[in-house]
């Protein structure tokens, strides 16, 4: 039966982590790695068999072209697919990949099945890229409770609820996106109240500044670009990222790839030193494009650097030296680092899932919608019915009429943005109202409606008044999925999920079996003399036996096991010899006077001991 637990989820752009809420708090599920974040990487093989997690990211240097990274930074993205050996796939199914893993490891960890999931957003994901997020979930076999905004999460798992009122500034700078929220927080109340930021800014772009500095000075040297070859460009971007890892807590880094690219003299290697001087130069423009965001976010608040009360850092990436010095110099205020940048956001879902379960019911969350809604009007104009940051759920309607006598059909172009001519705007959807009466221009009163549901997901329906014709629409932005494409992928996803949990148990099953082989040759080893001929014949023959279907491809789990378990208990025979002998050397040597302590001294550490072990007469 499906555990009545939801899971919290941060599905982010380099990682991804998960949460459930344990005895009252949120807490952060390794997952089947040991590790408590899972890369955001998605690799298919040559074989059809997809890896997720680390094991995608360590082969992604043999294997790019196959090897799926960042997807995040596509969602919702029309169009956009991702092509591997002639399939392609859409970024809500690369992301379901990612899900249905975490999915799975939650599983092993709580020992129940997880079907209800929160899953958080970059606070400035458009309408489209929510619904994606939303799809993606499905996919993965998730019942989405809730889709909620990273920043509000974090706060949340900050611990910052006490009754005291506060306002607080979130900055939120992960592999991907980069978004800033201001919350007014006090008696268990969240409620954010403005919200900026940009979904095209992320450590992954400190990455490939330092992979173009690198390249252009290999290039200038050897005059060979590496970025056009994809193998030297992956262990690049992996040595990049090293770098700037390293660069957080040293003032020098280096970056050395050997082999990376040959010519008719030889093989090349990059052997550079990267200060950190040099790191913030070469990204300044980057981290100064978080400065506007923040003062617009604290602008459309209404609020000062002085007002804020605490500043959250949150995202791999603010662990950057020059990240805290950016904010303080913003705000004014040195940022608070209790929580983990890294497991916030997962943290806080948790702690939002459990208030949609019922475990935490003192906490009651209020976000926002990040960006204007509206339709076109006359002129290409943009008419506003929802303003940005307006706290949601929220609907608002508005009465429009015809341009044109006799006109019968309107078309209801809905657009988000803050720009005034509609067009510059992002279309999310567009429907026909007809059935209007002819009459003059003017003169028809249609009634249109905005809805925007807790996940910040948006519904329009237009009415003409006189004749009661009625049109709706869920916004999905060309990046929605119907319920059958949901439903198709599901069903991949599903199919996916078993030949990953049967891989799964074959590779455990070898690692076992192999396991067994190392110890059974060690044993017959340090116990040359314990172990009579016909048992070590029976060992190395069931060694053999193990051996030969591990060189097996076809062979499957309970082949791998079955042989394991005939070597395992062959192996018990060498503890039974063992103490037969210490069991008869000891009898002989009471007999004869033996000094205590001596070959018959019943005082073995061996491990492999049987309890059922019974003494035998002595055979003279």
């Amino acid at each position: 039966m499906p555990s009545n637990k939801i899971l919290g989820i941060d599905l982010g752009t380099t990682n991804s982590a998960f949460a459930v809420m344990e005895g009252g708090d949120p807490e952060i599920i390794q997952n089947a790695e040991g590790a408590r974040t899972t890369p955001s990487v998605v690799a298919l093989t040559e074989d059809d068999e997809r890896l997720v997690g680390k094991p995608a990211k360590n082969q992604a240097v043999q294997n790019p072209e196959r090897t799926i990274q960042s997807i995040k930074r596509h969602m919702g993205e029309e169009g956009y697919t991702v092509d591997v050996d002639g399939e392609a796939y859409t970024p809500q199914e690369v992301s379901a990949m990612i899900l249905q893993k975490i999915k799975r490891d939650a599983a092993e960890y709580l020992g129940d099945e997880v079907e209800r999931a929160v899953i958080t957003v970059p606070a400035y994901f458009s309408d489209a890229q929510r619904q994606a997020t939303k799809d993606a979930g499905e996919i993965a076999g998730f019942d989405v409770e809730r889709i909620i905004n990273e920043p509000t999460a974090a706060s949340m798992a900050y611990g910052l609820d006490d009754e005291s009122d506060q306002t607080v500034l979130v900055y939120d700078l992960g592999g991907g996106t980069f978004d800033v929220s201001i919350l007014d927080l006090g008696g268990g109340v969240y409620e954010v109240v403005a919200t900026n930021g940009d979904n095209d800014l992320g450590g992954d772009d400190w990455d490939w500044a330092v992979v173009d500095h690198v390249a252009d000075q290999f290039q200038a040297e050897h005059s060979i670009d590496l970025r056009e070859d994809r193998q030297a460009l992956q262990r690049l971007k992996e040595a990049a990222e090293e770098a700037k890892i390293e660069l957080s807590n040293r003032k020098e880094a280096t970056i050395n790839e050997q082999f990376i690219a040959a010519t008719d003299s030889g093989p090349l290697h990059v052997e550079q030193s990267l200060t950190r001087a040099k790191f913030e130069s070469l990204t300044s423009d980057l981290i100064a494009r978080t400065a506007d965001p923040t003062r617009q976010a604290l602008s459309d608040a209404g609020y000062d650097p002085d007002d804020i009360d605490e500043v959250i850092l949150v995202g791999g990436s603010t662990r950057m030296p020059q990240v805290r010095e950016q904010v303080e110099q913003l705000v004014g205020k040195e940022p608070r680092s209790s929580v983990n940048p890294d497991e916030a956001v997962a943290m806080g879902a948790a702690i939002q899932g459990g208030v949609l379960s019922g475990d935490v019911d003192d906490i009651v969350l209020l976000d926002v919608t990040p960006l204007s809604l509206g339709v076109e009007v006359k002129g290409g104009l943009f008419e506003r019915l929802i303003e940005k940051n307006t706290t949601i759920p929220t609907e608002e309607s508005k009465v429009f009429t015809t341009a044109q006598a006799n006109q019968t059909s309107v078309n209801i172009r809905v657009f988000q943005g803050e720009r005034e001519i509609a067009a510059e705007n992002e279309l999310l959807g567009e429907f026909m109202l007809s059935g209007i009466p002819p009459s003059p221009a003017g003169t028809p009163q249609i009634e249109v409606s905005f809805n925007i549901d807790e996940n910040g997901i948006v519904n329009v329906s237009a009415e003409d008044k006189g004749s009661g014709n009625e049109e709706s629409i869920t916004i999905e932005g060309g990046a929605g999925l119907s319920d059958e494409e949901i439903e198709e992928m599901q069903e991949e996803a599903e199919k996916h999920a078993e030949e990953d949990q049967q891989r799964r148990e074959r590779i455990e099953a070898r690692n076992q079996a192999e396991s067994a082989i190392q110890r059974a040759e060690s044993l017959l080893e340090e116990n040359e003399d314990a172990v009579d001929d016909d048992l070590r014949a029976d060992i190395e023959a069931s060694i053999e036996e193990v051996e030969e279907v591990l060189a097996d491809e076809d062979a499957s789990a309970n082949d791998l096991e079955t042989a394991t378990e005939t070597l395992s208990t062959a192996l018990q025979e060498i503890g039974k010899q063992m103490y037969q002998q210490q069991a008869q050397q000891a009898q002989a040597g009471a007999g004869g006077g033996g000094p205590a302590g001596g070959a018959g001294a019943a005082d073995s550490d061996d491990e492999y001991v049987d309890a059922d072990f019974e003494e035998t007469d002595d055979e003279e």
